[in-house]
């Protein structure tokens, strides 16, 4: 079963039954992009580009993962190196684990993990901050305010991954970028129209 207002979109945004997806999904039709809630697996793996969102607890959502039958389709689209964006817990995903749910793993896609955000500073960070660009990218855009809601943060054992960084009790990952995958730890579909820029920034360039 599916929703969505085109069954030919080439944005699937994977429906795998937590929190923010209606509002992921509907930021993009704001923006004019064609894109599809799903939890079909078919569909997810003929997009042309694919988006995991994710809020809440990293265990929960990797079980939910498992659990919709959605996972083999989401490595699917990861292992044909298609355009994949990832939201929130759905960047941390990404990662082998975390230290909030140490006996669950991750995607494993990219190496490394998730750790605590430092103690003397106040979790979750729940603020805007401003994005500091660390490589060149045409999606991102170095000083662009973003929404962040997290007490954890992805430690890549591959700096060279890191996209972006925000300054809270020092630097904090916030999005990463390796070839195929573009992953925010803010909230695009949170952060007004900066975040409404970068997703159809994003579904144009991909």
């Amino acid at each position: 079963m599916s929703s969505g207002s085109d069954s030919s979109a080439p944005v699937a945004v994977v429906d795998y039954g937590i929190g923010n997806l209606h509002s992921a999904h509907k930021a993009f039709l704001r923006v004019g992009v064609p894109a599809r809630l799903t939890n079909d697996p078919g569909e997810v793996e003929a997009a042309s580009a694919v988006v995991l969102p994710g809020v809440g607890n990293f265990g929960a959502c990797m079980r939910a993962l498992r659990a919709s039958g959605l996972l083999n389709s989401v490595l699917s689209v990861l292992d044909a190196q298609r355009p994949f964006l990832g939201i929130c817990v759905g960047m941390q995903m990404l990662f082998e684990g975390s230290e909030e749910s140490p006996d669950e793993p991750g995607l494993g896609v990219l190496e490394g993990r998730v750790e605590p955000l430092a103690s003397h500073v106040k979790r979750p960070q729940m603020q805007w901050n401003r994005l500091s660009v660390t490589s060149a990218d045409e999606v991102l855009v170095d000083g662009d305010w973003m929404y962040f809601v997290h007490s954890l943060a992805a430690r890549p054992t591959d700096r060279t991954v890191i996209a972006a960084e925000v300054d809270y009790g020092g630097p904090v990952v916030a999005a990463v970028r390796s070839g195929n995958i573009l992953a925010t730890q803010f909230h695009p579909e949170k952060s007004g129209s900066a975040g409404l820029e970068l997703l159809r920034r994003w579904a144009e360039i991909r």
